[in-house]
């Protein structure tokens, strides 16, 4: 998550919109987000489009259990995003229910959303090196002094553990692709069911 209460988008509005015709930005109804909007936002781009049980799904595993998404918190900032303009929905069909509702950003919030962070990025680059090794000091800290050089090894090998597992998952981040089996649609990562026509994808996993 994000640092501060609110993300101010107000300068980045306006560099933007020096780039990109202003029509595309015109819709949005707010120039600062809370953190955890910026991350809705975020996960929805990463997987292209989600619907709200599958990002409430994506999220709680981004929060790794240190905050858990409800159903009464995510759906009515998915409603307002959609207001504000930054994300877009549709219905698709769904083999176990009525249509579901998935979302996907408009082409405003995923160009603000990638400027924000290509400016950002070695600054929360920065601040999650700070983080890790605070937490780490006060983690090591809380042992018995005997136990300790053997907590820094093991934090070591947690870190080098945690970097080798970032390094990997980059590529797939960027390109892995979900086929549904039924309709061939290529899908975003992290959905129960294709947006197109509907089809469980829990075998897929």
């Amino acid at each position: 998550m994000w640092l501060g209460k609110f993300l101010d988008l107000e300068d980045d509005i306006e560099e933007l919109g020096a780039l990109l015709k202003k029509e595309i930005l015109e819709n949005l109804q707010k120039n600062k987000l809370t953190p955890l909007e910026f991350t809705i936002i975020e996960t929805i781009f990463n997987s292209e489009q989600l619907s709200g049980y599958d990002l409430i799904k994506n999220l709680n595993r981004h929060f790794a259990g240190t905050w858990e998404a409800q159903s009464g918190t995510i759906y009515p900032l998915l409603r307002k995003l959609e207001k504000d303009g930054f994300l877009k929905a549709k219905k698709v069909k769904s083999p176990i229910g009525p249509l579901r509702k998935v979302y996907s950003l408009t082409e405003a919030g995923e160009e603000l959303l990638k400027f924000k962070v290509n400016k950002n990025y070695y600054d929360q680059l920065k601040f999650v090196e700070n983080f890790l090794v605070e937490l780490s000091s006060i983690f090591i800290h809380s042992f018995p002094s005997e136990e300790q050089s053997q907590k820094i090894i093991d934090i070591q090998n947690a870190l080098n553990q945690t970097l080798k597992n970032v390094m990997q998952n980059i590529p797939p981040t960027l390109e892995f692709k979900i086929i549904c089996n039924k309709c061939g649609a290529e899908i975003g990562r992290e959905v129960a069911y294709c947006p197109k026509c509907g089809t469980s994808l829990f075998n897929e996993k």
